[in-house]
């Protein structure tokens, strides 16, 4: 694992694959680790790349830093260094929520999001999920096998004053219909098991650049419980021409898309 420094802290991060780049963003439970699997099969067509967010895993702590603004400019900075250019954003949970902040700050550095089991308002976190410590997190919502186990292993190095911070900026801001009115390409992929994140309506996620798809057998952590299933969808949507609606995405068996 590499680290670089970033306003004079430290920033760990993992990067595989040569080609297009690809940014993977952690959730509230865990680290950049349970990224692997999907990094290893987009880095067969990509370059891919995923962080640990300002108090996750082995970044800094600092919790003047854990504002989801805060953790846009972290992706930014994370950019410049590296040089890199336009990118797609991959985001579960937190992960999501910093994705749509960082194209409502930086547009144009945006080809399209794909945004896993994301809140699109205060109202769709379960209370426990504002309030739990992040190894409690990590127990609760995963399924306890030996790879979630191993995946997940860095729960307990999250600070719980960054969950928090990121509920504030949730609370604050109406993150997702501002985002949508950026028209970037976005796919809304739930678990619907999850016990954290309420599904919104087909109708309240979707428009003419958003598509929701719902995994039947997953629960928060969809890239671990249904990880080929996951992997094909996400290697399906980034295969789309730039620009193109995720609408597009031909209807497969291992997954449906639900009008509620």
């Amino acid at each position: 694992m590499s680290a670089i420094l970033l306003e004079n802290s430290i920033v760990h991060y993992e990067v595989l694959g040569r080609g297009r780049p690809v940014i993977f963003l952690h959730g509230w439970a865990g680290s950049w680790k349970y990224w692997i699997a999907s990094m290893q099969v987009a880095s067969t067509s990509y370059r891919a790349y995923s962080l640990d967010l300002w108090g996750f895993g082995d970044t800094a702590h600092n919790e003047l830093k854990y504002s989801l603004d805060e953790q846009a400019k972290l992706i930014d900075a994370f950019l410049n260094e590296l040089g890199i250019g336009k990118i797609a954003l991959v985001g579960h949970g937190l992960g999501a929520l910093v994705s749509m902040k960082f194209a409502l700050r930086f547009r144009q550095s945006v080809d399209r999001v794909m945004a896993v089991n994301c809140p699109l308002n205060y109202d769709a976190v379960n209370s426990r999920l504002r309030t739990a410590q992040p190894q409690e997190l990590s127990d609760w919502l995963s399924n306890r096998s030996p790879e979630a186990s191993t995946a997940l292993s860095d729960s307990s190095k999250a600070d719980i004053k960054a969950i928090a911070a990121s509920m504030v900026g949730l609370q604050s801001d109406d993150i997702f219909m501002n985002f949508r009115n950026l028209n970037i390409p976005c796919l809304l992929v739930y678990g619907e098991k999850d016990q954290a994140i309420t599904i919104p309506s087909y109708e309240a996620a979707t428009s003419t650049l958003t598509n929701q798809i719902i995994l039947d057998g997953s629960g928060h952590f969809p890239m671990i419980e249904e990880t080929i299933k996951f992997n094909r969808l996400l290697t399906d949507f980034l295969a789309l021409d730039s620009g193109a609606s995720p609408n597009e995405l031909q209807m497969k068996e291992d997954w449906k898309r639900r009008v509620r």
